[in-house]
């Protein structure tokens, strides 16, 4: 599609974009349209976007920043920033946030819900027993899918390298972030290296863009009441859903309890969420542990956030609300987390990103984040989509295929599963 021109201050003389080479942002709009537009970008985001957490990051950026420049790669860069310092599934919050950019609320919503139910759905019949999916790590399709997670990957984090990383004290840092975390793996390891990655750039990074600059905004506009409304009740939640569950004794309660807390204490989201839920349902007699395994198999061969686990763990509850009302449950109680903190913590990033300060950190935050992206392309994204010369191939062919002849990243995706479901 072709973006909206970028609003000029004066008479054709338009804003330039922060990032070079990159185009403006077109206009976000609070239309019945937009939301619509949001829904169908993410909805194809949402039957496409293989690979886990760092590939949908990747997914995202050549969906809304190469493609509808509804973001620049440092705006885009910000976010995934703030994301990684919040609980939850950091993918999912991403396009929450870019949702509720680009059309409000209720864009963040059909953003959600777009991204989220394809996979959701999937989960939910798998728990039913459907078992026609043929979705094992082995199957040659899904051997497809992460080959082409390692172009899209790969395209991301160049394209991120070029733009954030131009000179040599963020590339210095990016690479110390990468080196960081390949040798100390762990969520907990990624939060520090942005915190330090920060401190960095506050002392050795010269903005390249001036607090004047709108052109890469992040439009968030709620109510100061709305967000902290939120972070109250994010809080109140964590802390009286056990007591109320404890105190009732209703399953329904305890339900939302478990993903509640699963969602809102786990930090980097995806595969680090599963020792949680494993205690959660499996050592509490919830979830049987080989339905639990089995549904986590499942997990790895569909689109869309890893969190929808939670969606068959819910339907496959041995006790109180289970099928479609069960997973119904799990499934909103694990992202509620997620929904509240970017309502309330946006709108006030935005306002902190444009002090001057501010944006020497994250001149050094974003370097780290390249860094951070970088090493998840080795492992998990490269290690696991690349085991023999037919998937190495496959990744090549995918990557020129993104790159230079500029295909659609949904087109490249299927075409990989096609060829990997014939020849693999």
């Amino acid at each position: 599609m072709t973006a909206n021109p970028v609003p000029t201050g004066d008479a054709g003389n338009a804003r330039p974009s922060a990032s070079p080479g990159t185009p403006p942002p077109s206009v976000p709009k609070r239309t019945s349209g937009a939301i619509w537009e949001v829904f169908v970008a993410f909805l194809r985001l949402g039957f496409t976007s293989f690979g886990g957490p760092v590939a949908h990051l990747g997914f995202f950026r050549e969906a809304f920043v190469t493609r509808r420049s509804w973001l620049t790669d440092r705006s885009y860069a910000d976010l995934v920033a703030l994301c990684q310092f919040l609980p939850g599934p950091a993918s999912s919050q991403v396009g929450m946030a870019i949702g509720l950019h680009r059309a409000g609320a209720f864009g963040m919503l059909a953003a959600w819900a777009a991204f989220t139910l394809p996979s959701a759905a999937l989960m939910v019949l798998f728990a039913y027993g459907v078992a026609w999916l043929g979705a094992s790590a082995e199957s040659g399709w899904v051997v497809g899918l992460k080959a082409a997670a390692v172009a899209v990957v790969a395209h991301a984090v160049f394209g991120m390298a070029k733009s954030l990383t131009p000179d040599a004290r963020r590339a210095t840092i990016a690479v110390a972030a990468l080196v960081v975390v390949l040798l100390v793996p762990g969520s907990l390891t990624q939060v520090v290296v942005i915190a330090l990655a920060a401190i960095a750039g506050l002392l050795v990074v010269r903005p390249d863009r001036t607090p004047a600059d709108g052109a890469d905004e992040l439009r968030a506009r709620v109510p100061v009441a709305v967000s902290i409304a939120c972070l109250v009740l994010f809080g109140v939640l964590l802390a009286g859903l056990p007591a109320l569950a404890a105190m009732t004794g209703d399953e329904t309660v305890r339900l939302v309890d478990v993903f509640y807390r699963a969602g809102a204490l786990v930090f980097g989201g995806g595969h680090v969420v599963l020792p949680l839920l494993e205690a959660e349902v499996v050592q509490t007699g919830l979830v049987s542990h080989d339905i639990f395994l089995a549904g986590y198999g499942a997990a790895q061969a569909v689109p869309g956030p890893l969190f929808t686990f939670a969606a068959f763990l819910g339907a496959s509850t041995e006790s109180g609300p289970t099928g479609v009302l069960g997973g119904t449950i799990a499934l909103l109680a694990i992202f509620l987390p997620a929904v509240l903190l970017i309502i309330g913590v946006l709108p006030f990033w935005e306002r902190v990103r444009r002090a001057p300060r501010a944006q020497r950190a994250l001149g050094g935050v974003n370097a780290g984040v390249v860094g951070i992206l970088a090493a998840a392309l080795y492992t998990p994204v490269f290690t696991e989509g690349i085991t023999d010369a037919w998937t190495l191939s496959l990744a090549a062919v995918a990557f020129v295929a993104l790159t230079a002849w500029r295909a659609p990243s949904w087109a490249v995706v299927i075409g990989a599963a096609i060829i990997g479901g014939f020849l693999l």
